[in-house]
């Protein structure tokens, strides 16, 4: 248990009792991270005040003592902490930072989104009740926030930081490329014409399935990346082996034949 201020996760003067086990923990995640079990964030009835120790009903000020438990409280999902403008969506069931003015509930995707996305994402349905596909975490009640990628799938923020970090750009799950690449792509561009294939591997094509806009096309084969005639992503995958067109003749010498 922590001390009166709270723990790593909350800033709270109260210790909530678990429905579950009868324990007193700061809050449901150090429960949690201690028990062989989860506690129920909404089945909580009581809590002791941190500084009297009087168990009681929940609430955001103590019944004996008259100290606040938390800036702010949701008599819902139980929720004691410090004012971060949070907000408790119905729809979504549970409290979310603020403030509730620059977010949108879609109700298609099932979650809370930044006011900038409305109109202005691709809706995946109940797509925040997936598990972020690079940690395999809960993304729907995290406490850290969710990235909409251009596909619609989300990652944890943190996850998508990372992905960047190390190179990658495609989504873990459809494999669309995760934000605008035209920049990326036009290097290619260049990188391929500065960089011709070996005279055996000229005039090679090969099938090829864009992630992006899903056309199927045949294309020159270059090691640096092949390119969708359909909308110019890089962002494809071979189908198939090499089709090597026929080579022009070279010039040969007339074969001279034996003299009678």
């Amino acid at each position: 248990m922590a001390a009166s201020a709270g723990c790593d996760h909350y800033i709270r003067s109260c210790l909530l009792k678990a429905p579950c086990c009868g324990k007193l923990y700061v809050c449901r995640l150090c429960h949690d991270a201690e028990e062989n079990h989860q506690m129920d964030r909404f089945k909580v009835r009581e809590v002791q005040c941190s500084a009297c120790l009087k168990v009681q009903q929940t609430q955001q000020t103590c019944q004996q003592c008259h100290l606040l438990f938390g800036e702010y409280y949701c008599d819902v999902c139980h929720l004691f902490d410090k004012d971060k403008k949070q907000y408790h969506c119905q729809p979504c069931g549970i409290c979310r930072i603020g403030p509730r003015e620059k977010y949108f509930h879609c109700e298609k995707c099932n979650l809370c989104l930044a006011q900038d996305l409305r109109g202005n994402h691709k809706c995946v349905e109940n797509v925040s009740r997936q598990n972020c596909p690079v940690c395999m975490e809960d993304i729907h009640t995290s406490r850290i926030g969710a990235h909409v990628l251009l596909c619609g799938h989300l990652l944890h923020k943190t996850c998508f930081d990372d992905m960047i970090r190390t190179g990658a750009y495609r989504c873990p799950l459809c494999m669309h490329s995760a934000w605008d690449m035209q920049n990326q792509w036009e290097e290619i561009d260049k990188e391929i014409a500065q960089s011709p294939m070996p005279t055996e591997y000229q005039g090679a094509m090969v099938k090829i399935m864009c992630n992006d806009c899903q056309a199927h096309c045949t294309v020159p084969f270059h090691v640096l990346g092949m390119k969708c005639t359909s909308c110019g992503s890089y962002n494809t995958a071979q189908d198939g082996g090499l089709i090597q067109l026929q080579q022009p003749e070279q010039n040969m010498e007339p074969q001279q034949h034996d003299q009678q």
